[in-house]
């Protein structure tokens, strides 16, 4: 997986709290989105561990987590009104028709669209749509990173096991 830059946090120190969330968020979403690079679709696959976790399905559950957080929860619009499944293990299926290509790109697309979604936001600005109640961005940019952050571990694990092996 890439890491992520020696200079990173001097490069954010002195912005705004929204744009240090933002710049964290984004360097965990490229790193997982990242995970898939240099693979082939069988390594990709490969389950390691006893749960559905791959690292194609990774990538998969991350888009879920952009769709739920930052458009579920802004836009109160249902998970089946957005096409998605109604729990977080569902989406670690892995459909025949799903690819890296394929999946790298919804994922780049959910990051892009959750962008769109919360650039005229504050922090404290309460998102009203999660099942949670309402909560404020602040939260949940906190939430989604610390997710990020955990699925990155994940990733850097299960493709050092694939490409050792």
């Amino acid at each position: 997986m890439p890491s992520f830059p020696a200079t990173f946090a001097a490069d954010v120190i002195d912005r705004p709290a929204k744009a240090q969330f933002e710049a964290f968020l984004d360097e965990h979403r490229s790193a997982l989105n990242g995970c898939l690079d240099g693979l082939t679709e069988e390594q990709a696959r490969r389950s390691l561990v006893r749960s559905r976790t791959t690292l194609l399905g990774l990538v998969k559950h991350a888009t879920f987590v952009e769709k739920v957080w930052f458009d579920e929860a802004i836009t109160g619009r249902s998970r089946a009104e957005i096409g998605l499944p109604a729990t977080p293990d569902e989406t670690f299926i892995l459909a025949d028709d799903d690819t890296i290509a394929s999946i790298q790109q919804a994922h780049r697309e959910a990051c892009e669209a959750s962008r769109r979604a919360t650039s005229t936001l504050g922090l404290d600005d309460i998102l009203r749509g999660n099942r949670r109640g309402p909560l404020p961005l602040r939260w949940v940019y906190l939430h989604v990173l610390r997710e990020l952050a955990q699925h990155c571990g994940h990733a850097d694990i299960l493709r050092e096991q694939i490409t050792d092996s």
